[in-house]
């Protein structure tokens, strides 16, 4: 599941409904620590929980993001300052330089980040940042991403300064600056990513109104291209819909494009599309029973929808959001 870090009104939003920092955890079964980190724009979400914020603060999703129109001035410079805060601490520990040196090993090896992330017992969220250059790594986590990489910490520390020596990281570095300086631009969307026209390729947008909130999918029939996330260039089966349902309720605006993707695999906590009929859609939240069995939950009215073994090849997983 895609994890999302954002500057965001959360704690604006729950004080003007009147709830707890407490009852907001108790929502989202974490910790009150976790909430306080989430609020400060510190600790990741996934698309499911994001949608179950907005849900419990009734608000529109989009309004949990901090954006330069909309959101207190102050706001806004406090998570600029915290932003060039981080940046300076990094230079000056060398933190881009292991991140980008990871990076380029892991690259060299044909390993994926997850793989990575999952050898070295880290999420993948963890370990994104670091390679980044935007967390600290102590002396267990170099251990265990050295053993990941199928090498000692020694010889990694040795491949790392010799990648830098010959300058084969700087430009590693400067593309991980400019995503996160795009990443901590406050912009009011789950995908911040820009790059210039020239580079970036298209995507068909499918999709009217169905009955019932379904959406009917006609690949014959495209509605528009829009621009590809940069972060789904590779992923070549990913197409985009157009929402037109109002089973989301106020979550998602009406203007919001979903991309999807049906080679990536689905799990619980994803939000996906659901092919009940060849050109016709529903958006779920996918979800699991007590015997680890999955199925799809419909907002407004709550509608429990079945997948049974036969159905996975009929859900394609949202693995982006423009709002």
């Amino acid at each position: 599941m895609e994890e999302i870090i954002f500057p965001n009104q959360i704690r604006m939003y729950r004080r003007l409904r009147g709830r707890s920092m407490q009852e907001l955890a108790d929502h989202l079964a974490v910790s009150l620590s976790a909430i306080s980190k989430i609020e400060k724009g510190y600790r990741r979400v996934d698309q499911e929980q994001l949608v179950r914020v907005a849900e419990f603060l009734d608000c529109p999703l989009q309004d949990l993001f901090v954006n330069e129109q909309n959101s207190q001035v102050e706001v806004v410079q406090s998570w600029r300052r915290e932003q060039e805060r981080r940046n300076k601490i990094n230079e000056k520990s060398g933190l881009k330089t292991l991140g980008a040196g990871l990076r380029q090993i892991r690259n060299e090896k044909n390993l994926t980040l997850i793989e990575v992330a999952e050898s070295s017992d880290m999420t993948l969220s963890v370990y994104h940042r670091i390679e980044m250059g935007q967390r600290e790594v102590s002396d267990k986590e170099f251990k265990n991403i050295s053993k990941a990489l199928d090498m000692t910490p020694e010889d990694l520390k040795e491949e790392i300064k010799s990648l830098d020596d010959k300058g084969m990281l700087e430009e590693i570095i400067q593309r991980n600056d400019a995503k996160y300086k795009l990443l901590s631009t406050p912009r009011g969307a789950i995908s911040s990513f820009t790059v210039s026209a020239q580079e970036c390729p298209k995507v068909s947008v499918y999709g009217t109104a169905g009955k019932d909130g379904d959406i009917i999918i006609d690949m014959e029939n495209e509605l528009k291209k829009v621009d590809c996330p940069p972060q789904l260039i590779s992923k070549k089966d990913v197409y985009a819909i157009n929402l037109c349902t109002r089973r989301l309720g106020s979550l998602l605006p009406t203007r919001s494009i979903l991309f999807a993707d049906p080679s990536d695999v689905v799990s619980v906590g994803d939000i996906a599309v659901y092919y009940s009929a060849p050109n016709e859609a529903k958006i779920l939240s996918i979800r699991e029973d007590e015997d680890g069995k999955l199925y799809g939950l419909r907002w407004n009215p709550d509608e429990r929808i079945e997948i049974g073994n036969d159905d996975l090849n009929k859900i394609h997983k949202i693995v982006a959001i423009n709002l």
